[in-house]
């Protein structure tokens, strides 16, 4: 069994927004207070971490995660890795490297990003990192957790998505290959992003979502990534399909 914790389902913005009174945005619903996107998955014996937002420490406090067996990232965008940093204290209690997946394109921003973390003179109480390249064509283990890489375009740019088991999780996409499709068929359970109603150049507008996920016959999926024109949780989700509803920061999956 593998259990899912929604650390964050907010676009690069988050929700709210800043300086923004919309009522998405101004709701007392915590479910419509979305930190940026990333999920920890768990195993009887192995803890992973997709994506380290900039709210990463805040995620790890309020889930009282107090140890994580690696970090998976999915693509360079700053929303997605900017809190690498704070992966620190897990250094400092597990004594251990973190190992660090990742494609080539986003090893590179890391280390730009990350540079002192890399230098062989450095200071004590750094960051201490072990990067491990992900080919898209190839699953990876870590733990008990295989991981099969999905390629997913976010416009130009190549996104990873991961199949574990029976649950696949997909975020920043605007298009999924035919090949990609037959690699998520048979999921119990999709995370998929759907950033709001709108046409957006770079993700999923929600009713692409609902067309993806009932082409691919799903038998759970739940959408994330959203921006604050998504609307009201109280609202989109019971308005949603059958087998189709909205992810929530501390949300819980099993599958």
């Amino acid at each position: 069994m593998l259990r899912i914790t929604i650390l964050g389902s907010g676009t690069s913005t988050g929700v709210p927004l800043i300086g923004c009174i919309c009522p998405v945005c101004i709701s007392d619903d915590p479910k419509d207070n979305r930190l940026r996107t990333s999920i920890k998955i768990e195993s009887d014996t192995t803890c992973i971490i997709i994506d380290t937002t900039p709210d990463f420490r805040y995620q790890m406090l309020r889930t009282k995660t107090t140890h994580i067996d690696a970090v998976v990232f999915t693509h360079p965008h700053r929303d997605h890795y900017a809190g690498l940093d704070d992966i620190r204290p897990f250094n400092f209690f597990s004594g251990k490297l973190m190992p660090i997946y990742a494609n080539t394109i986003t090893q590179v921003a890391i280390q730009r990003d990350f540079y002192y973390a890399f230098e062989a003179d450095k200071e004590a109480g750094l960051p201490e990192m072990q990067l491990r390249t992900i080919d898209h064509e190839t699953p990876f283990k870590i733990g008990d957790i295989e991981l099969t890489p999905i390629e997913v375009m976010h416009r130009d740019m190549p996104v990873l998505g991961f199949r574990m088991r029976d649950f696949t999780y997909i975020t920043d996409a605007n298009y999924i290959s035919a090949e990609a499709m037959e690699q998520i068929k048979g999921s119990k359970v999709l995370i998929l992003n759907a950033l709001r109603p709108n046409a957006h150049p770079t993700h999923f507008t929600l009713s692409e979502a609902i067309a993806l996920t009932q082409s691919l016959d799903i038998p759970q999926t739940y959408f994330t990534h959203f921006s604050h024109q998504i609307g009201l949780h109280a609202e989109v989700d019971p308005s949603l399909p059958k087998g189709i509803g909205m992810a929530y920061d501390g949300m819980v999956i099993t599958v």
